[in-house]
């Protein structure tokens, strides 16, 4: 039976787990930019702007993306307990008022509400930095795996609810509406925090404060390729997957609402839970043997789908049980990724170490992405699926290797 008092136990002087309170962190970055990233798609194309005007959406996963330049920043000045948490409120409060600001304006002031959206992200981007440090510094051994779980939770969970379900009553509620609601909801979520009056951290020393140039020298460190290698390989594959399912699944004669019930729901609930089973997993076993483990269930997920590309019309049920292994495949290995990352941090420089490990799963997902998309044009989902099954077994056997030897010394 799980333990619940986890969740909320709290050690001498303040320290110790906050798992709703990071919980509600991460939602809080995860529903509005989920629904921006939607939304905004789906009415550009509903005013008939043309695809390359939508494009430009892209840019506001740039903050995202960036967001090691600055993280050193606030590492620096995030030095007790006090200073996170004036850091998280105010970047959240900067965060909910670009949101309700873009939401003063319709969609004919598209490149406007472009900026104030992607202003919005870089506040977020901001307390993501912070709100990962001191998620580190609050959690030490096995706690760590815990508070990873409530990070992809709220991934996953605002995802669903603002890809989803804020998409299906935006045309009921209205622009204006929904995004006045979310802005408020972005600072209902700081609630937890506020409630929490002594938040006391492992005192930083004033000779390791971060430097504005240590994202970079975060590479220079003995032995840290190794985990720069398996962040760029570890779901690699899920992603290359992920980015294709919805094409594959209309190939297969399924309308858009059959498939955004099918991954963007079923899938992303599946994602959500397998997050917290994954924490304790990881808690129970150990990042080493989780590495592996989770490995082998991806090994599965993509032989699964390379099995059902040799039957041609995969029936419904079958469908349904590839999608709910592959986002828990995905939710499983987000633990290990993140844990793993925060036992890579140096000590003062938790935000911004973290941020660039990160920022290096995000780009692997891009590149994998575009990838994915040219491998399947050439291919076809047969040949996508095989070529997963192989980048599956050469992430097993570099972790099976070089982990080894890490493990062993």
């Amino acid at each position: 039976m799980i333990n619940t008092n986890i969740f909320n136990s709290s050690k001498e002087g303040g320290r110790g787990v906050a798992l709703p309170m990071f919980f509600c962190l991460y939602i809080a970055q995860s529903i509005p930019s989920s629904f921006f990233a939607t939304a905004l798609q789906v009415m550009m194309r509903e005013a008939q702007y043309p695809l390359a005007v939508i494009g430009l959406l892209q840019l506001v996963k740039l903050p995202w993306v960036l967001k090691f330049l600055w993280s050193p920043l606030v590492d620096r000045q995030c030095i007790t307990g006090r200073d996170f948490k004036r850091c998280i409120i105010g970047s959240e409060c900067i965060y909910a008022f670009f949101i309700i600001l873009a939401g003063q304006f319709d969609i004919s002031h598209v490149h406007l509400v472009i900026l104030l959206v992607s202003l919005s992200l870089v506040a977020s981007a901001t307390q993501d930095i912070a709100t990962d440090a001191l998620a580190i510094l609050m959690h030490k051994g096995r706690d760590k795996n815990l508070v990873n779980s409530m990070q992809s939770m709220g991934s996953f969970g605002g995802t669903m609810i603002g890809s989803g379900v804020l998409l299906l009553v935006l045309n009921q509620w209205g622009w204006r509406t929904v995004t006045t609601c979310l802005g408020l909801f972005v600072l209902f979520m700081l609630i937890p925090l506020l409630m929490r009056k002594n938040i006391q951290i492992e005192q930083k020393s004033k000779e390791k404060r971060a430097r504005l140039i240590d994202f970079a020298s975060f590479f220079a460190q003995k032995g840290i390729w190794r985990q720069v290698g398996f962040l760029v390989l570890y779901y690699a594959c899920i992603i290359g997957i992920l980015s294709m399912v919805r094409p594959w699944l209309v190939d297969l004669g399924y309308s858009m609402k059959e498939i955004g019930v099918m991954s963007g729901i079923v899938g992303t609930s599946a994602a959500f839970l397998a997050s917290l089973s994954g924490g304790f997993i990881v808690r129970r076993i150990g990042v080493y043997k989780a590495r592996i483990l989770f490995a082998c269930l991806i090994l599965v997920t993509t032989l699964c789908f390379l099995g059902m590309s040799f039957l041609g019309t995969p029936t419904t049920a079958m469908l349904y049980g590839a999608i709910i292994l592959l986002w828990c495949s995905y939710g499983m290995a987000t633990i290990v990724v993140y844990t793993s990352a925060m036992e890579c941090v140096r000590p003062g420089r938790e935000g911004t170490d973290f941020t660039v490990q990160t920022v290096i799963t995000h780009l692997s997902g891009i590149i994998m992405a575009t990838l994915s998309g040219t491998l399947a044009g050439h291919l076809g989902f047969q040949g996508l699926f095989a070529t997963e099954v192989g980048i599956t077994l050469i992430m097993i056997l570099y972790v099976l290797i070089v982990f080894k030897l890490k493990h062993a010394n």
